[in-house]
């Protein structure tokens, strides 16, 4: 089926986006690769041309959503040599001059990494504060230094300035703490979103509308461990309840073939049939969507997280800003499924992990160790028994 949409600015400017779709992704995958596509390419057309070969790279090397990233942080570094040091008499990041970037060293880049520790930015009505942890300076400095490789392996450049780049220490694999439900705490959230249990009158006036499609978003979650990309993109259509199964793009593309199981069968068609089949589509694009909002678009990334922390703030008993995130309702079914006895292998296939090793991280996530090595150091009862 072909698409149609608007893109682009209001008026005469606006341009109508046709979709001929002659594989077999569904066209709202296609659409969202598109989306990532164009916003690349509008970031390189305000970059010199000079870098036009790691443009080159990060389209064959890297994800999508990976050369989105890197190509943010290069047009923020070359903001950053205009707005914040005396490098180039440039106005504009396309205006930099390539002996403007021979004449950089080390030291320049590693002041650019500590700048993006913590920086403000003037958003006219409010100054906005920036605070990036490690991991985040980290692929800041991937971008950059990516970028330098390849001017001096084209030749621009003379000297690879990279290996004077300081380090910066990220937790090791090991070492990250990993954040998932307990069995008990995925009853409460399943409960709550079942019964509207724990809610506000207000929460509980929007739950009455979308509780059908809310637990089966958390059932495909908890379920499957999917990524929050891969249930944003669903459709009705991904799904044949008569042969069992749903079709799931991940990552590079991928098409992946998913089991149903009862629970799932039975929450997303209950859904699909009592509370979806109520709602309007907006567009003829949202017809297939399998998740609406109740204005009958399908539902963004960001609705559906908002949702899940609302959802798993209730099960841990905290403020909705304290919520987990769709990552780790990912999370929680590779603890479980490990803890269940499951093949790290088939986990490994299951939640499309490219090293074992991340999986293995799951399995040696023991919460309830810590709890086994602290119960009996109860000083305080202790205290007061001996009183």
């Amino acid at each position: 089926m072909a698409i149609k949409r608007t893109i682009g600015a209001a008026g005469s400017d606006a341009k109508r986006l046709k979709i001929h779709n002659k594989s077999d992704k569904p066209d709202n995958v296609i659409e969202k690769e598109n989306e990532i596509y164009m916003k690349c390419e509008a970031i390189e057309r305000e970059l010199p041309s000079f870098l036009r070969s790691y443009f080159v790279y990060l389209k064959g090397n890297v994800l999508p959503m990976s050369r989105l990233a890197y190509l943010q942080d290069v047009r923020f570094f070359f903001d950053y040599l205009i707005s914040n040091t005396s490098l180039t008499d440039a106005d504009v990041p396309k205006n930099i001059k390539l002996e403007e970037i021979r004449e950089l060293t080390s030291m320049d880049i590693n002041l650019f990494i500590d700048f993006c520790r913590k920086y403000t930015v003037d958003d006219g009505d409010k100054i906005i504060i920036y605070e990036n942890n490690n991991k985040t300076l980290a692929r800041k400095k991937s971008s950059i230094s990516v970028m330098f490789k390849q001017l001096y392996r084209d030749g621009f450049i003379d000297n690879n300035i990279t290996d004077g780049f300081d380090p910066i220490k990220v937790p090791k694999p090991g070492e990250r703490e990993i954040k998932a439900l307990q069995d008990d705490e995925v009853m409460v959230m399943l409960d709550a979103v079942s019964t509207g249990s724990n809610m506000t009158p207000h929460e509980r006036k929007y739950w009455e509308k979308t509780k059908l499609r809310d637990k089966a978003i958390l059932i495909l979650f908890l379920t499957y461990g999917l990524r929050l990309s891969e249930l944003q993109q669903l459709n009705i259509s991904s799904f044949n309840f008569s042969r069992g199964e749903f079709i799931i793009y991940r990552k590079r593309g991928k098409e992946s073939s998913m089991p149903i199981n009862q629970s799932v069968q039975m929450t997303v068609q209950d859904y699909v049939n009592n509370e979806r089949s109520s709602i309007a589509e907006e567009t003829e694009a949202d017809e297939d969507a399998l998740f609406l909002s109740l204005q009958g678009r399908r539902m963004t990334s960001r609705s559906i997280r908002e949702l899940v922390k609302k959802y798993t703030a209730i099960a841990l008993n905290t403020t909705k800003h304290n919520g987990y995130s769709p990552h780790k309702l990912r999370a929680t079914a590779a603890t479980s499924l490990i803890g269940r006895g499951n093949s790290i292998y088939d986990v490994q296939a299951l939640l499309d992990h490219e090293q074992v090793t991340t999986t293995q991280l799951y399995a040696s996530h023991k919460m309830n160790v810590k709890r086994d090595l602290v119960k009996d150091m109860e000083w305080e009862i202790e205290r007061k028994d001996n009183d």
